[in-house]
Order: structure tokens, then C-alpha cells, then sequence
């Protein structure tokens, strides 16, 4: 039976903590009544309020909240939950605090409801059942319980840390505090994802409140992790050998959570949330890792498999340079590191023209060689009227043909290709062979767009990183 939307019982609890002056407690259960939908924003706020007054006990407000998610109904658990997490997020850090220092957990590992279908007192057919949801209240737990941990760890919250390359907390820590800090982070990211729900799950309005909470915090945590993974980056070619692998699996963890991610945020999206608020999630190069794979590898002693032609070669040769071209000019680049790769691109170069290039070729298979050959130094004179056949996608040098006068001569556009040298040194393959072949066009140009504009001094890794307060959902 219910009354103006709440319980009978809803109604005699909070007389009961009227009758003996209990207004904490009463503020309390009005947060996390029977009634299936979200706590209401009076009582949320008036929470968080007590929560700046001194003269108002924290751990007794967290045991309230505590005791409240040990009831039998599904909805009052899960509201509890909601209410404990609003006061995390917006409450004074003395609540946090609290729940961090001291044993207070939800212990909800086996909550299972398995009572009727929950109508909210409403009247309203169809709505959910407290076993359906029961698994959504395990998992929320789950990471809220975690979001203490990390606190606990830490000695702040990540969800509330500086972002950004300017004052970010972890843009600017050490190499070491930052191996340490990130597997942290990692576990409370991994405890928020766990929550796996679908659209067609977010049904009624207790589910969809804690959604909303939960893609708040993932905001953050993953603009902070973003934030850690850089810096990583940027310390990763002056660690030692340990540090380096260390910092290498973290990096390959983090892409696997950069899907996870992205498939929370489809699920965001396809519940209505503002695609504006929803950052855009742009990978790294693949050939990045490649390029952290062979540094390590070379740290270690290990030998790198060679290429077999110049062009596997160049993608990991290029992979190199993309990985390092973050240190040219702003962060001063390694050198050696420069002419390593160079050294590396020549020899493969070299390698591949002793194969294709033999002096015994002669007559027809001589001359069908020297047509498809990129590495002579100039096409032979029967194939005047042929264009140069480019591996690595130079532009096509235009047909000699001798009413070419006649034609309106037409000036070929400079376009970025992803051959083009991410150093800036130019493409070694395409100015060596159109040089050779006064083909008349201008050097390649520098790839600028695989890394980003490298005048403004934003660093290459910084793909996708989120906005300090994108999408927050009160």
C-alpha cells in the first residue's frame, strides 16, 4: 500500500525518526525510500550540506547510509548505494575520508532480491525485478568499495585530481610514483567498467541515476588516466630496463581499456546522453607499440627481425621515429636514436636493391626489371614514355610524351602521405628516386597530421585526452 508515491512503511520509518528528534536518520530514509525512482535532489542536497556542518557526525551519516543497504528491497539497497556515491562526488572529502580509513564497506558480493516484480508503488506494470537488478547492485557496490581503496591508496581522489598537460597531477609526476600510481587507477577504472549494463537495462529511474554517476566519474578517471599514460610516454625512451617494461605493460593495458571504454560510452550514447559530452576516443598509431616493443628489445639485448623489404621495414622504421618525433625540437631527441633509425632504413634499403637489382638480368627480363625497379637510378631509354612505378606513393611523374607541349600544364598538389618521413627530414625513398629522375616536383612534405601540430606544443600522445570536466552528470 502506498501513500503520495512512497510506502507505508517509508511513511512509519520516517515518523518514527521524527518522534525521536532523528533528523540525520529521517533525511536519510527519505533519500532511500521504496519508491522506484532516483533520490529526489531536495534530499541529496541537503545530505551533502550536513556533510560540511561540524557539529554533524560523519560516520554516523555512513552508517546510516551502511545500514540502510542491508534491507531485503532491491530498490532501497540500490538507492543507498546512489546516495552514498552523490555524497562521495559532491560531499565534503571528510566523508570520503571516512569511508577510506575505516572498515566500513558494502558487503554485497551475495545481495540477490528475490522478491516480486517492483511496480515502485506506482501501479505501473511491467517494472523490474529486484532479481534482475540484483547484479547491477552487486557490481555498483563492487566499485564503490573500490573508489575507497584507491582514496585509501592515494590519499586523494582521482575523480577530483588537476587535469590537463598545464597543472595535471599526472602529468607531472616522476617515473616512479607514476608506476605506482597508475595500477591503481587502473582498478578503480576496471571495478566502474565491471558494471556492464546495456541500453535496455538502464529501465527505470534508480538504474539510470547510478549510470549517470558512474559515466561522471568515468569522465574523469579516464581524462586523469589519459593524463598518466602521456607523461608515461614522454619519460619511457630515458627509463632503465625495468621501468621500461613495467611502463610497456602498462601501456598495453591501457588500450585494452581504451575499447572497454568506448563500448561504455556507446551505451551512453544510445540512451540519450548529449554526443557533445561524449569525448571522442582516437587511438594511437599500432605502430607506436612497435616502436616501445623495439626499444625494450634493444634495452634487453634482444634482436629485432629484420624486414624483408623496404616496405615492412619503413612501418616499423617510421613507427620509430612517430614514437620518438615527440622529443624533436620542444624536448630535444635522442641523436643516436635519429641515426639508429636512419642507419636501420638504409640498410633495408640496401638489401632489398641487392635482390631485385642482379647484374645477370639482360635482355627481356632485364629490361621488364628495369621498368618496375624504383632503386635505378634512372628508367631506360625504351620506356621513355612510361611512369615510374612508386612503392612507397610518391606522385606519379607526368608522361613525357611529345605533344605534351600542347597540354595545359597542371601543378600537382602537395599532399601529406603516411610514408612522408614524422621526423621531418623528408621521405628518404620518394627525394632519393625523384631527385635521381628529374621529375621536377618538390621535396615530400613533413607529415604534420599523424602527430598533431607540433607548433602549438601539444604532445603527439595526446590522442583523444578529455576534457577536464566533460559530460558531468550531477
Amino acid at each position: 500500500m502506498t501513500m503520495a508515491g512512497q510506502t507505508i512503511n517509508d511513511r512509519l520509518l520516517a515518523a518514527r525518526h521524527s518522534l525521536a528528534g532523528q533528523g540525520l536518520a529521517k533525511s536519510v530514509c527519505k533519500a532511500t525510500t521504496e519508491e522506484c525512482i532516483g533520490p529526489k535532489k531536495k534530499h541529496l542536497d541537503y545530505l551533502v550540506h550536513c556533510t560540511n556542518e561540524p557539529n554533524v557526525s560523519i560516520p554516523h551519516l555512513a552508517n546510516l547510509l551502511i545500514e540502510r543497504s542491508q534491507n531485503a528491497n532491491w530498490v532501497v539497497v540500490y538507492k543507498s548505494l546512489i546516495t552514498t556515491h552523490h555524497l562521495m562526488a559532491y560531499g565534503n572529502e571528510r566523508f570520503m575520508q571516512y569511508l577510506a580509513s575505516s572498515n566500513s564497506t558494502f558487503n554485497l558480493s551475495s545481495f540477490l532480491d528475490k522478491g516480486t516484480v517492483q511496480d515502485g508503488g506506482m501501479g505501473v506494470p511491467g517494472g523490474r525485478m529486484g532479481y534482475d537488478m540484483s547484479p547491477f547492485i552487486r557490481r555498483y557496490a563492487k566499485y564503490l568499495n573500490e573508489k575507497s581503496l584507491s582514496y585509501r591508496a592515494m590519499a586523494f581522489d582521482f575523480c577530483k585530481v588537476k587535469r590537463g598537460k598545464e597543472e595535471g597531477s599526472l602529468r607531472s609526476m616522476n617515473a616512479e610514483k607514476l608506476l605506482k600510481t597508475l595500477p591503481v587507477l587502473q582498478a578503480q577504472l576496471d571495478g566502474l567498467l565491471e558494471f556492464d549494463c546495456q541500453s535496455n537495462d538502464l529501465s527505470n529511474g534508480v538504474i539510470n541515476m547510478s549510470f549517470m554517476l558512474l559515466f561522471r566519474d568515468l569522465i574523469r578517471l579516464f581524462a586523469c588516466y589519459n593524463d598518466g599514460i602521456i607523461n608515461l610516454l614522454e619519460k619511457y625512451f630515458d627509463m632503465n630496463k625495468k621501468l621500461a617494461r613495467d611502463a610497456l605493460d602498462l601501456y598495453k593495458k591501457f588500450l585494452i581499456r581504451m575499447d572497454r571504454v568506448g563500448e561504455f560510452l556507446k551505451v551512453a550514447e544510445n540512451v540519450g546522453i548529449d554526443k557533445g559530452d561524449i569525448p571522442d576516443l582516437t587511438k594511437a598509431p599500432s605502430s607506436l607499440l612497435d616502436a616501445l616493443e623495439q626499444h625494450l628489445a634493444t634495452l634487453e639485448g634482444r634482436k629485432v627481425s629484420a624486414a624483408n623489404t623496404p616496405t615492412q621495414s619503413s612501418s616499423s622504421a617510421f613507427g620509430t621515429a612517430a614514437a620518438s618525433s615527440k622529443f624533436d625540437a620542444t624536448n630535444g631527441i635522442d641523436e643516436q636514436l635519429k641515426a639508429q633509425v636512419l642507419a636501420e632504413e638504409e640498410a633495408a634499403m640496401n638489401q632489398y636493391k641487392s635482390k631485385v637489382s642482379s647484374p645477370t638480368s639482360s635482355g627481356a627480363a632485364g629490361s621488364s626489371a628495369a621498368l618496375t625497379n624504383p632503386f635505378l637510378s634512372s628508367p631506360p631509354a625504351s620506356s621513355a614514355g612510361q611512369p615510374i612505378v612508386d612503392l612507397f606513393g610518391a606522385a606519379s611523374a607526368q608522361p613525357a610524351a611529345s605533344g605534351a607541349a600542347s597540354h595545359h600544364h597542371q601543378t600537382p598538389q602537395a599532399t601529406t602521405k603516411a610514408s612522408d618521413d614524422l621526423l621531418q627530414l623528408g621521405n628518404p625513398f620518394a627525394d632519393m628516386f625523384e631527385a635521381s629522375a628529374n621529375a621536377g616536383g618538390g621535396g615530400s612534405n613533413a607529415a604534420g597530421g599523424a602527430t598533431g601540430d607540433a607548433g602549438d606544443g601539444a604532445s603527439p600522445f595526446d590522442w583523444g585526452a578529455t576534457d577536464d570536466d566533460v559530460g558531468a552528470a550531477k
